[in-house]
C-alpha cells in the first residue's frame, strides 16, 4: 500500500506545483518552455524507474519502462487529435493548457478504473489475452491505413448533447469552463473542449492500455508508466503540435508497434519474448518512423 501512497502524494503534488506555480497565469507556451517541461517530465520517469528498480528489480524496472514508451508512442498520435479539438472550436493557444492539465487529470481517473477492470478481467479470464492481441492487431492494421480516430469532434453526438442538455455560451471567458452571462452561469466552449479531450482518451486508452498489460500483468507497473507517459503529453503537445505535419511515417510505426504487442499476447503461451527484446523492437520502430518522416520533410523542402 505504500508505493501507491508515495505515488499519489507525488502526483497531487507536481499537479499542484503546476496549477499554482509554473502557470498561474494563461499564456502561450513557447516551444522552448515545453521542451523543458518535457525533458522534467522524462527525468523524473527515469528517478521513479530507479525507485522500481529498488522495490521490484531488474525486471519491473524494465517492464516500466517499456510499458512508459509504448504508451508515450500512442500518446503522439493522441496529440494530433487533441490539436484537431483545438482548431476545431477556435481555442487560442493560451488558453490550451488549462484545457490539457484538467483533461489530463481526468485521464488519470479513467486509466485508473480501466487499469483496475483491465487487472480483474485478466485474473478471472485467461483468454482475455487473446482478445486484447486480436484487437490490437486490428487497430494496428487501421493505424497502416491511416484509418484510426477519423472523428468530427466538433459536430460529435456527444457535443450535440451536451449543448442541447445544457446551456453553453458561443463566447470565451478567458480560461473559464463556466461564465455568466444576463444573470445566468453557462458553459463556456472550453468545457465542450474539455468533453471532447476526455471521450478522445477513452478511445485511445481502449489501444493502450491492452498494450501495456502485453509487457506485464503488475497494475502498480502498468498504472505508473501509463500515468507518467500521460502527465508529459501536456509538455509534449507544445512540441508536436508545430511539427505535426512533419511526421508522415509515424502511423506506420505505430501500426508496427501494435501489432508487434498484438503478436505477442496472442503467441504468450506458446513463445516468451524478453522485455528487453520488446523495449528495443518498439524504440527502434518508433525511432525509425520518426527519422524517416523528418527526412522525408527535408528532402521536400528542398525540392
Amino acid at each position: 500500500m505504500a508505493p501507491w501512497i508515495l505515488f499519489f502524494v507525488f502526483l497531487v503534488t507536481m499537479i499542484a506545483i503546476d496549477l499554482g506555480i509554473f502557470h498561474k497565469k494563461p499564456h502561450a507556451i513557447t516551444i522552448k518552455e515545453s521542451l523543458v517541461w518535457t525533458g522534467i517530465w522524462f527525468g523524473l520517469s527515469l528517478v521513479f524507474n530507479v525507485y522500481v528498480y529498488y522495490l521490484k528489480g531488474q525486471q519491473a524496472s524494465i517492464d516500466f519502462f517499456t510499458g512508459y514508451l509504448v504508451e508515450k508512442s500512442l500518446s503522439l498520435d493522441n496529440v494530433f487529435i487533441f490539436l484537431t479539438i483545438f482548431q476545431a472550436f477556435k481555442i487560442p493557444l493560451k488558453y490550451q493548457h488549462r484545457v490539457l492539465l484538467w483533461g489530463i487529470i481526468g485521464a488519470v481517473i479513467l486509466r485508473g478504473i480501466f487499469i483496475g477492470v483491465g487487472a480483474l478481467l485478466i485474473q478471472q479470464f485467461s483468454w482475455i489475452f487473446y482478445v486484447f492481441g486480436v484487437f490490437l492487431i486490428y487497430t494496428a492494421y487501421q493505424f497502416i491505413r491511416g484509418e484510426t480516430h477519423e472523428i468530427d469532434f466538433a459536430h460529435h453526438p456527444l457535443i450535440g448533447w451536451c449543448k442541447k442538455h445544457f446551456a453553453i455560451s458561443d463566447n470565451l471567458d478567458g480560461e473559464k469552463f463556466f461564465t455568466v452571462e444576463n444573470g445566468k452561469r453557462v458553459a463556456t466552449p472550453l468545457l465542450l473542449v474539455l468533453v471532447a479531450i476526455e471521450f478522445a482518451d477513452v478511445i485511445f486508452a481502449i489501444d493502450s492500455i491492452p498494450a501495456i498489460f502485453a509487457i506485464t500483468t503488475d497494475p502498480y507497473i502498468v498504472f505508473t508508466s501509463n500515468i507518467f507517459a500521460i502527465l508529459g503529453l501536456r509538455a509534449l503537445y507544445f512540441v508536436i503540435a508545430n511539427m505535426a505535419l512533419k511526421f508522415t511515417y509515424l502511423s506506420y510505426g505505430l501500426g508496427f508497434i501494435l501489432g508487434f504487442i498484438g503478436i505477442k499476447m496472442i503467441l504468450h503461451d506458446l513463445v516468451h519474448i524478453p522485455s528487453f527484446i520488446s523495449l528495443s523492437v518498439i524504440g527502434f520502430a518508433l525511432s525509425l518512423s520518426i527519422i524517416a518522416s523528418l527526412m522525408l520533410e527535408r528532402r521536400q523542402h528542398k525540392k
